[in-house]
């Protein structure tokens, strides 16, 4: 049976063709408009009978393998009886610095539109042109070449003898991935309750082409529950990709085992994991620049076969793996794992790798992403991170010390930087008695300014890049395109500091563009253990008509938990008042239950206060506390030090919301028991009360929108640590009197509502 490999011109030439090293210095945001207008410039220009953006195609069968490649071409034009393929490309570099021939990449993507040209009118030879502008000075070069129908098809052929191999191993892997997923047993001796019904829902969602929203509780097993009928699609071809998205690191862990128990269970299945570029960086300092970087340095020329290598050997394409390639064929790790991510089944990465506009995997076509399904882990995580990828804003400070820095030296960075520092000492002596007040509009002055020192930056970055003009210029450019964005999911407003003030673009309400950048791809699966209340969630991560939603009970026995409410104040300002009768339920607690305990506190200040007296009178009492900034080596001691059958109690204190209040498996009796004080509200603060107004005015309970659901989700969360096995069994202790009040009871789990008083 023939192979269709459907590629596109561009991709198929890079692929072959690109060379030369990563480049990370500076260059203009507005190189790929510029270049869009100066196709579009050169392309009225054309005479009439001449053709633009032309589709052309082909089909070129090779060792089994049929290839359908398409394209556009930029220019199809006759010249003196002749017909001439043009190639557009702009350029920013100074015109000594290109190639006098051109660079091979680019000839080849103009040689392969010939080619098809020649093919599909039959004609015995062509002209091609490469058509280089300069995006600022719009100078022009030529380069002309003339070649015969038997070059070209030697030319062709050499390209698809070069790919080949990499589209036969793709193919190979794609044939033996399916038939594995066709026999892929659940790795489980069996489901437990609630497992089933979510594998169902997810399987029917991505064989619907829909998505859905699923409340799963902690300790189902929501990974393998996703992942497995996801696998089931792909063996069916509903889908070729999956995109594994989670919040933090830890989390990523778990989905790697599920892989590979998966694996172990026959399933052929290529997996990577994206880490962040800081994390994996070989260099002391990370400095992507050839100069700088031996893994950067012709990062190029040994990229395919460093893709090549690691795709041939290895199955689960992990951090420690990737490095050990990456050290092997001297390249650049983190942009090796994006590159491999093209070619993997499944990608195991951060949200913001789909739905942040500065960071997406931008590659992915639209055919692609038809073929693709999304996991969304801990979906109640992507509330917030939606509101920050959103947003930007930008202070007076850089710009004062730019006026320093520049005064005397470059006249247009003097200028535009002393012109928006005037404007936020302006905006300083409005609302004098308010430290934060809302605009209803950036000022037309302000973005003329900003707009004026993005134009002056642009001159000055390419000769010298001082690292607070870039840093600011790339924070004016997020902040213009944020502005772009600007609707009434948005309030613009302004916040003194001191000497500082501060304009922030903050998106309220980030559901409108979470569905947009989710757009294209074939199902999103958005689950979480506290999704709760599902209408709340399905509001504001840009749920829409038609979605799926379900509920699973959890599968654990009520009598598994035994669950208290003390109805003590822990209100910011009674929490000096109530803070010795805190110290005596916790004292209480162990000494009738002895056993290894998490305490959770909505701050770290209170957090502080409590421990202080606690270990006062509790000197024997084993402690620990998490620090701030904690580096992943600590995390891993804290956890360490809940071991099972320990002889003496464990008393842990950490934050509510914090790094250990959720993706924390601690089974059986590393854990006996949960302490939550206070109901999780966040902060009363001015943007909160922006929330709450927002969501009132549509109608919604605003208190609840800002406040109320996600204060309680950190209290779930941090209680969803306790039972995470049909075996364990543990105690949960509520403490705020809030807890008593029928807007906390309604959302408190099935489970919990079996409560004590003491």
């Amino acid at each position: 049976m023939t192979t269709n490999i459907q590629i596109s011109v561009r991709t198929l030439v890079e692929h072959v063709f690109k060379s030369g090293s990563i480049d990370a210095r500076f260059r203009s945001q507005s190189a790929m408009v510029d270049g869009t207008k100066i196709h579009q410039k050169i392309q009225k220009t054309y005479q009439e009978g001449d053709q633009k953006e032309v589709y052309l195609s082909t089909v070129i069968p090779y060792e089994g393998l049929n290839f359908l490649i398409d394209g556009r071409c930029d220019g199809l034009l006759f010249q003196d009886g002749r017909m001439v393929i043009d190639e557009i490309k702009s350029f920013s570099q100074p015109l000594n610095q290109l190639e006098p021939q051109g660079y091979a990449v680019h000839w080849a993507q103009a040689k392969m539109y010939a080619y098809i040209t020649v093919k599909d009118r039959e004609l015995e030879e062509v002209d091609v042109q490469l058509t280089y502008v300069h995006v600022e000075t719009e100078e022009k070069r030529f380069l002309k070449q003339r070649f015969t129908l038997n070059e070209l098809e030697r030319f062709v052929l050499e390209v698809i003898q070069s790919y080949a191999p990499y589209a036969k191993l793709l193919d190979d892997h794609r044939n033996k991935r399916n038939e594995s997923c066709k026999e892929l047993l659940f790795p489980f001796k069996g489901y437990r309750n609630g497992q089933r019904k979510l594998a169902g829902a997810v399987y029917k969602t991505i064989k619907d082409q829909k998505n859905l929203f699923a409340k799963a509780p902690t300790g189902i097993g929501k990974t393998i529950s996703t992942l497995f009928p996801a696998m089931k699609a792909m063996g069916e071809e509903q889908i070729n990709r999956v995109f594994y998205l989670t919040a933090k690191t830890i989390t990523r862990t778990a989905v790697e085992e599920a892989f590979a128990r998966m694996g172990s269970c026959g399933l052929c299945m290529k997996t990577v994991t994206i880490t962040a570029k800081d994390k994996v960086c070989f260099q002391e300092e990370t400095n992507c620049q050839k100069e700088a970087c031996e893994f950067a340095n012709s990062y190029y020329d040994r990229i395919n076969e460093a893709i090549f290598d690691i795709l041939t050997n290895e199955n689960t394409l992990n951090r420690d793996v990737i490095e050990q390639y990456a050290r092997k064929h001297r390249v650049c790790p983190f942009e090796y794992s994006l590159d491999l991510a093209y070619s993997a089944d499944a990608i195991i990465c951060d949200y913001n790798y789909i739905f942040d506009p500065r960071v997406s995997l931008k590659r992915l076509l639209e055919e692609q992403k038809k073929s693709t399904a999304i996991l969304v882990d801990e979906a109640h995580n992507l509330v917030d991170r939606g509101r920050e990828m959103f947003s930007a804003s930008l202070n007076k400070e850089p710009f004062l010390q730019l006026k320093k820095d520049f005064k005397g030296k470059v006249q247009e960075i003097y200028e535009a930087a002393n012109k928006i520092n005037l404007l936020f000492i302006q905006l300083k002596k409005v609302e004098e008695d308010k430290r934060e007040f809302v605009l209803e509009q950036l000022g037309e002055d302000f973005l003329a300014g900003i707009h004026q020192f993005l134009i002056a930056a642009e001159e000055v970055l390419p000769l010298e890049a001082p690292p607070l003009l870039l840093e600011t210029y790339f924070k004016v450019n997020q902040f213009v395109k944020i502005a772009e964005l600007l609707d009434e999911h948005f309030v613009i407003y302004a916040a003194k500091e001191r000497n500082d003030v501060t304009i922030k673009l903050f998106c309220i309400d980030p559901s409108l563009l979470l569905r947009q950048m989710g757009k294209g791809y074939r199902a999103k699966i958005f689950f979480s253990a506290t999704l709760s209340p599902m209408p709340y969630y399905q509001d504001i991560l840009g749920g829409g008509e038609g979605d799926y939603a379900i509920s699973i009970p959890s599968p654990f026995r009520e009598e598994q938990v035994d669950v208290y409410i003390k109805a003590l104040s822990t209100r910011y300002h009674d929490r000096e008042k109530t803070r010795e009768r805190i110290v005596l339920e916790i004292q209480t607690l162990i000494t009738n239950r002895p056993g290894n305990y998490l305490i959770f506190f909505p701050s770290y200040q209170y957090l502080l206060s409590v421990y202080e007296q606690f270990t006062q009178f509790n000197e024997a009492t084993n402690t620990i506390v998490q620090e701030a900034g904690m580096t992943e080596v600590e995390r891993e001691a804290f956890l360490a030090a809940f071991k099972p059958n320990q002889t003496e109690s464990l008393v842990g204190f950490a934050v509510l919301g914090g790094i250990f209040s959720e993706g924390v498996d601690l089974i059986g009796d590393r854990l006996n028991g949960v302490i939550v004080i206070g109901v999780g509200l966040p902060q009363v603060c001015f943007e909160r009360n922006l929330i709450k107004d927002h969501f009132a005015d549509q109608g919604k309970n605003g208190y609840e929108y800002a406040y109320v659901f996600p204060g309680l989700n950190k209290v779930l969360q941090a209680g969803g640590r306790l039972i995470r096995s049909e075996t364990d069994h543990g105690t949960i202790v509520l403490i705020d009197d809030r807890f008593l009040q029928s807007r906390y009871q309604q959302l408190l789990p099935k489970e919990w509502k079996q409560f004590t008083m003491i």
